[in-house]
């Protein structure tokens, strides 16, 4: 009998035995991280449902507050696989038919948009918004109601809104200009419209 191939049959053993015992905690660890992930993915998909359907809901309201009435949805691009559908946008402003938001006219896009985003607002503020001329292509009756709608979120959110029009000044407590009275000098004039007593 050979004692150099009983070591070496001993040692192939222990390695045999150890490679097993790592190939099991493995096959463990696996099982482990497949069902933490079965378990996350799921908890993801209600939350996502969940938050989706509230988006939708709230994005309906201010749609219609926004456009004076008619109606708009936010539709699942694969109902079935949330984590990697998309989000059509659906909007049917009033004396329209319903269409997707590629079809609307630039100032109907720009109050479907400021509709989606003040939907979200309503859900879970943030502590500040800039809005650079959203106004731009609306008319006098939704300029109103965009100022509307600011004055309404601006107890949660602070917004800074550059704009043109008079009808969202009047909508803010403090204003800020820029002029330029001499070529290449620009000053900045303030406004206050707001009581800075209120409250004290």
């Amino acid at each position: 009998m050979n004692l150099g191939t009983l070591e070496e049959y001993e040692e192939l053993k222990t390695r045999y035995e150890f490679l097993t015992k790592q190939q099991d905690d493995l096959n463990k660890s696996i099982a482990e991280l497949e069902e933490a992930i079965t378990k996350i993915n799921s908890t993801t998909r209600k939350k996502l449902r969940d938050a989706f359907e509230q988006l939708n809901g709230k994005f309906s309201e201010v749609f219609t507050y926004l456009f004076g009435g008619g109606r708009a949805e936010l539709v699942l691009t694969d109902e079935h696989n949330i984590l990697d559908t998309g989000i059509d946008i659906i909007a049917q402003p009033p004396g329209k038919r319903l269409q997707n938001i590629n079809l609307l006219s630039g100032g109907e896009k720009a109050l479907t948009a400021l509709s989606l985003l003040f939907a979200s607002f309503l859900i879970k503020p943030s502590p500040l918004c800039i809005l650079d001329e959203v106004d731009a292509p609306l008319d006098e009756a939704n300029v109103g109601r965009f100022g509307g709608m600011l004055k309404e979120l601006s107890d949660k959110i602070q917004f800074i809104v550059v704009t043109h029009n008079r009808i969202t000044m009047e909508a803010s407590d403090y204003i800020y200009g820029i002029t330029m009275e001499e070529p290449g000098v620009s000053k900045v004039l303030s406004m206050q419209l707001v009581d800075s007593s209120y409250g004290t």
